[in-house]
């Protein structure tokens, strides 16, 4: 253990890229507790939506959204989410599930709702690939 700060000197790259690499393993295991908004996967988002009425967002481009999205969704432009609060209080009890294609871009978004005062907003872990994947079904067209 006494030359572990000599051993860490004469490869400083490699203990850079090991330090890297177990930040990215932490953020990977609890980057969803640290980033302040719930994740659901996609069997709780069902759950949410029959037992709670609750609300899914689409915040995909149109032509994603029309080619297929969860059943009921309504769909605003991930531009347009900040300027729509209003048009959504009235499913500020219920709760919102915003979604994305990847699940990355929801999380920035449901973080601002809640900032917003949103209590009960979520996101799809793993967006719509997710959804996909657990083979859950789509509707097409737009609404």
């Amino acid at each position: 253990m006494e030359r572990f700060p000599e051993f860490v000197a004469n490869h400083l790259f490699l203990f850079s890229l090991l330090v890297s690499i177990l930040m990215l393993l932490i953020w990977n295991f609890y980057g969803d507790v640290l980033s302040g908004v719930k994740m659901l996967l996609p069997e709780e988002v069902t759950r949410l939506i029959n037992r709670d009425d609750a609300q899914v967002i689409d915040i995909r481009p149109q032509n994603d959204f029309e080619n297929g999205h969860i059943i009921d969704a309504l769909h605003i432009n991930v531009d347009d989410l900040s300027n729509q609060v209003d048009k959504l209080k009235k499913y500020k009890d219920k709760g919102l599930i915003i979604c994305c294609a990847s699940g990355a871009v929801s999380v920035k978004e449901a973080r601002k709702l809640i900032n917003e005062g949103f209590e009960k907003a979520y996101c799809l872990k793993g967006g719509m690939m997710s959804w996909q994947q657990a083979n859950l079904p789509l509707t097409k067209g737009s609404k």
